[in-house]
């Protein structure tokens, strides 16, 4: 089996991942001799004095079991397709939950037996020194200090199982999956080679994100001979692994949801002790009042302890679980630039050969410009449902300010009618007062005119008397 290393860990002692076996990575690596026989890239004959690269980028070929750099057996290329079924894979991010269940039990049982030895105090006292602190803190509280460390422990579990897998995913990250004996290219005449190459992978490394992923992508070029596509399956299955690998992560955030939510759980439950262990009916009596406050205070160690420990217990998972959550992120962003930098540029299709296949090429135009009507439909239909939001919100605006306006008109209205109404008014009854006032005036003239009929009124002139005159 030939694998892969970095150029900084030439001549360090690592273990095979395939059989954990000690080995040592060789000083200086030659690159292998060129594969006789093969053709040259897309077809034509290799250019005299020139040699293909072999290896890549992502490190230098070393055989399991030797240090001698892997020589390049002859290869016949009369290959006959095969009839291959694949092989069954594994969950890569998932772990078993009963499992993990299992391992927190036992983890959780330790525990306490490791923190009993530590009890000194009596129950309800003050604690003697930390140890019996810790020791009352997860042993002498309620029921919700005990359930908090199971599933602290459950969860922690979860993530040990974790990391074995993605430890098992990064060990598939040493594999030789394509080789450079077998061809500097990949192509329809060499590309069932390759897929051989990875049926023969041990067993327990081939069921991995990348292998398979690998697989995948040279069994469809085995079929279609188009990169297009094999492109778009590998985008295809990082966005499944992505997602899987998020989703691995549920169980372990309800527990990072339910541990803080037991501790105000027992915040509750220690107060409504406290609260409940009052008792001042008779203050006279010193010894039950002081037997009371000391249930009062015991109740309120409870609330704050299990609060205490729910935070602290979170606390402490959170950074495990973003650890592990960007350790995967990192192995799978691995994953895809080898698929992106190694196996896409040495596919080869043909479609760069004249008079080669155009149909592939055609194809591809027709799906990229159906891709490009489809994403300008969409991007239309979603700004049309804007521009209808909009004219929407502005006929409701619209309308609701009509509604305002004529509700303000009619309020005006009313009032000027109010104070047109109270005005009529006011003037209409002084005009009855003054009329009422003339008519008994009137009627007072007339009585009194009534009275002078029948008398004879005499009138004497004075002579007005001048600046010179006399008396």
């Amino acid at each position: 089996m030939q694998l892969k290393a970095e150029p900084e860990m030439a001549g360090k002692v690592v273990r095979c991942p395939g059989c954990n076996t000690k080995l040592s990575i060789p000083a200086s690596a030659a690159p292998p001799p060129p594969p006789s026989g093969l053709p040259a890239p897309s077809g034509l004959p290799a250019p005299s004095g020139v040699t293909p690269p072999a290896g890549d980028e992502f490190g230098a070929e070393y055989e399991h079991g030797g240090t001698a750099p892997a020589s390049a057996p002859e290869q016949s290329y009369s290959y006959q397709q095969k009839e291959r079924g694949g092989w069954e894979e594994t969950d890569p991010a998932n772990p078993n939950p009963w499992l993990a269940l299992a391992i927190g039990a036992v983890a959780s049982l330790a525990w306490f037996g490791i923190m009993f030895p530590f009890g000194k105090g009596a129950l309800n006292t003050a604690p003697v020194d930390t140890m019996d602190y810790m020791h009352d803190l997860f042993l002498e509280r309620t029921w919700v200090n005990y359930t908090e460390t199971f599933f602290f422990f459950w969860a922690v579990a979860l993530l040990y199982l974790k990391r074995q897998k993605l430890r098992h995913q990064k060990d598939a990250m040493y594999l030789d999956v394509l080789p450079a004996e077998l061809g500097n290219e990949i192509n329809r005449e060499n590309v069932g080679h390759f897929i051989d190459h990875l049926y023969g992978l041990p067993g327990r490394l081939r069921d991995s994100m990348m292998v398979n992923r690998i697989r995948k992508g040279l069994e469809l070029f085995e079929i279609r001979q188009n990169n297009s596509e094999v492109s778009n399956m590998m985008s295809a299955q990082s966005n499944i692994d992505s997602s899987r690998i998020g989703g691995s992560y549920s169980l372990v955030k309800v527990f990072l949801w339910a541990i803080p939510i037991l501790g105000f759980i027992g915040t509750v439950l220690g107060l409504s002790l406290a609260i409940g262990s009052i008792d001042l009916s008779d203050m006279t009596d010193m010894e039950k009042v002081m037997k009371s406050f000391g249930q009062v205070t015991s109740g309120l160690g409870t609330a704050f302890d299990t609060t205490l420990l729910g935070l602290v217990l979170a606390m402490f998972l959170n950074f495990p679980m973003n650890a592990m959550s960007k350790s995967e992120d990192d192995n799978l962003n691995n994953i895809d630039a080898f698929c992106n930098e190694v196996l896409l540029p040495r596919l080869n299709d043909g479609g760069g050969v004249a008079g080669g296949d155009t149909g592939g090429i055609m194809e591809t135009l027709v799906k990229a410009v159906a891709s490009a009507q489809k994403d300008f439909l969409v991007d239309l239909n979603a700004l049309s449902k804007q521009v209808k939001e909009q004219a929407d919100n502005l006929d409701k605006r619209a309308a609701a300010h009509q509604q305002r306006v004529d509700a303000e008109f009619a309020m005006a209205m009313n009032r000027m009618r109010e104070d047109l109404t109270n005005a009529v008014k006011d003037s209409v009854k002084s005009t009855t007062e003054y009329t009422r006032a003339l008519a008994t005036g009137i009627q007072s003239l007339n009585n009194l005119l009534s009275e002078l009929g029948g008398k004879q009124i005499m009138i004497h002139q004075v002579k007005k008397k001048g600046w010179f005159s006399r008396d």
